[in-house]
């Protein structure tokens, strides 16, 4: 099939119109008067409706690695992958309706500040921000840049070090000017260029390939030259390719594996993962978070349609370059010796649509490109300053950090992880081959189910303690880490290969190994609690699901009267007895404090103290009996349509 190999102009408009665009929101976001609080920065006042935080809970999960790896599975094996989006649909009601309750209530700003206030001391909250720190780079970052490199050398040939590093420059500005609110405002951007782009390549797809039905006829039939000229039977597409759930033992997406595996490991990402919740967190109310989380559900639904499919059509279309079964086809079709799925997207981008519309798809790749990398970059920010920064700070200063130290520290850690990941790049380059989603989601099966369990432990079982809880989280993390080495030293080989790995990688499917790791990480929190003295009465108090609606006081909250935000109990306490005058600054100390949004004047201690009535109104979880009664009828709903699809997808013979 000919490829339009050129851009023309409407193709460079649209993408210079995007950038603009994306910009303009993130130095406008410099005007909010709340980015030079902790609260402000961090969690964007809290003043979010549900409209941008579903549109950035969808965005800030849908980046340039789903574009790549949902289409890339779809090719490889079929509609099967599109069971973690479906899975998706009822994590996030998980969150809005189970533990953003108590997250909201406790009023933490990040979630291993939560396990603090849950089990007191600080090693399990180190050891949180650190290991959700090690999960972006391994999970996130290093993906987001491998495939938005990947698009960008498939469909337009431009050089891998000069595009990576002026996205970076980009998504960086955004987020170091305008904290969490520039992030939500660009991710709403970014989530109608994305539905925009992708339904208009969907639609020339289908019509590209006959329809639905014709794509499930010539799917099976999309078998590369290679194998049909030979006795091999590598590129042939998979019987079960239009089952999304399947055999629980001969499969690559087993059933049983699936629900009771694969589900808390991605309760992880959907629930306790700083990247999600804290969009749902910067909500104005529990109303909004829940609404937000609901919209995010419903737009799950659409990767099936958007990304999975147009995979398989790509496989139609372009099946010896897609579906190349042996190593000298592979190097030939896109330089890697262990199959070239990854690249169905940017063939069918460059493929199917008209000249003009290629800059149009072009921006939706770098809107999913960019909405990760934020979100990812403000959540480190985050994590980093409050949870790692805060607490060697007082530890080997014995003083907290100011609000002027924490702008910049959290600032600076997102140029460091600019630097890092451009550091990255290399390595990125040998990560080619395989399915890249499902690459993710072998590393979260290994690192995420320990944290899982503690999380659903913490919220759900009063009696667990903090000796319980990081006895599990070792535990866990040494036999993932484990299993993550044996299966990084022997990786599964291409088709046309001799499989020699050990029994406990080649027969122990992933998704079953993260169900034994979720459960032994459970029994043993369990265990060492009931062995060791339970939590003090006051650690309970709006810290699990069964206390959030108390309003006792506790003694790490700090109830005077409040003038700014630090970072214990997140405010600095009056002490003078009265309002301190404003200081005259010079011209580059008052652009200085422009740029990071401070504002210690008289008018900005007025607004932080309104910012800290607003807060105690939204930790006190009240909400509008008419707006509960929507939110529950379409929580309900949602789950009705979610198994609904997983039994028409799964059952063959209904659709």
């Amino acid at each position: 099939m000919e490829e339009h190999s050129t851009l023309v102009l409407w193709d460079y408009v649209a993408v210079v119109v995007y950038f603009a665009l994306v910009l303009c929101v993130g130095l406008l976001s410099m005007c909010r008067s709340n980015r030079g609080t902790v609260n402000g920065y961090f969690l964007a006042g809290r003043h979010m409706i549900w409209l941008p935080v579903g549109a950035s809970l969808f965005a800030s999960n849908i980046g340039s690695e789903h574009f790549i790896g949902l289409a890339g599975s779809g090719a490889a094996g079929g509609i099967g992958v599109a069971a973690f989006e479906f899975n998706a649909c009822l994590l996030v009601q998980l969150l809005g309706w189970v533990f953003l309750p108590v997250f909201i209530a406790s009023g933490v700003y990040t979630l291993p500040e939560y396990m603090m206030k849950r089990f007191g001391g600080q090693r399990i909250r180190v050891y949180l921000a650190m290991l959700s720190l090690v999960l972006y780079i391994f999970t996130k970052i290093s993906v987001n840049l491998f495939s938005g490199a990947l698009f960008l050398q498939q469909a337009l040939n431009w050089n891998l070090y000069a595009s990576v590093i002026a996205l970076l420059i980009l998504t960086g500005i955004c987020t170091v000017t305008g904290g969490l609110a520039a992030v939500i405002f660009t991710d709403t951007l970014q989530f109608f260029v994305m539905m925009i782009g992708s339904i208009i390549l969907m639609i020339l797809s289908f019509i590209k390939v006959g329809g639905y039905a014709e794509l499930k006829v010539k799917y099976m039939a999309a078998i590369p030259n290679e194998t049909l000229y030979t006795n091999s039977t590598c590129g042939l597409p998979r019987n079960d390719s239009w089952q999304m759930l399947r055999d629980p033992i001969n499969s690559d997406m087993p059933w049983a594996g699936f629900l009771f595996g694969q589900t808390p490991a991605s309760i992880w990402y959907w629930c306790a993962d700083q990247m999600m919740v804290q969009r749902a967190l910067s909500a104005k109310s529990l109303s909004h978070a829940q609404g937000g989380c609901l919209m995010a559900g419903y737009a799950k639904m659409l990767p099936l349609f958007l990304m999975v499919l147009p995979g398989m059509i790509s496989r139609v279309l372009f099946t010896d370059e897609v579906a190349c079964a042996s190593e000298e086809a592979c190097m030939a079709a896109c330089g890697s010796s262990t199959g070239c799925s990854n690249i169905a997207y940017p063939k069918l981008v460059m493929g199917v649509l008209p000249v003009g519309l290629r800059g149009v798809l072009l921006a939706v790749m770098l809107a999913a490109l960019m909405s990760d990398l934020t979100s990812i970059f403000n959540s480190t920010s985050t994590l980093f300053t409050i949870d790692i920064w805060q607490f060697f700070r007082v530890k080997f200063s014995k003083k907290s950090a100011s609000v002027r130290e924490l702008m910049i520290v959290g600032r600076l850690v997102v140029i460091v992880m600019i630097v890092i990941s451009i550091v990255w790049i290399p390595i990125i380059q040998k990560m080619q081959g395989g399915q890249l989603f499902i690459y993710i989601q072998e590393i979260s099966a290994f690192l995420a189910p320990p944290v899982a369990a503690v999380y659903l432990v913490a919220l759900l079982w009063p009696r667990g303690n903090e000796k319980g809880c990081f006895s599990g989280l070792v535990v866990g993390f040494i036999i993932g880490v484990i299993r993550m080495i044996l299966d990084f030293t022997y990786r599964a080989p291409p088709c046309w290969e001799e499989d020699t790995r050990p029994a406990v990688t080649a027969r122990v499917h992933y998704m079953y190994f993260a169900m034994i790791l979720f459960w032994i990480t459970v029994i043993v929190d369990v265990v060492v609690s009931l062995l060791t003295k339970p939590p003090d009465d006051e650690k309970l108090i709006r810290t699990t699901w069964w206390s959030r609606l108390n309003r006792n006081p506790r003694s790490d909250e700090v109830e005077e009267t409040k003038e700014d935000e630090g970072m214990d109990g997140h405010v600095i306490v009056v002490t003078n007895g009265g309002e301190r005058p404003d200081i005259e600054k010079t011209v580059l100390r008052r652009g200085y404090d422009w740029f990071c949004g401070y504002d210690d004047s008289s008018a900005g201690r007025i607004k932080a103290r309104k910012q800290q009535e607003h807060l105690r109104k939204v930790s006190s979880l009240k909400q509008d009996p008419k707006a509960k009664i929507f939110l529950n009828i379409n929580l309900v709903f949602i789950l009705l349509i979610t198994t609904t699809m997983y039994i028409i997808f799964t059952i063959p013979g209904l659709i």
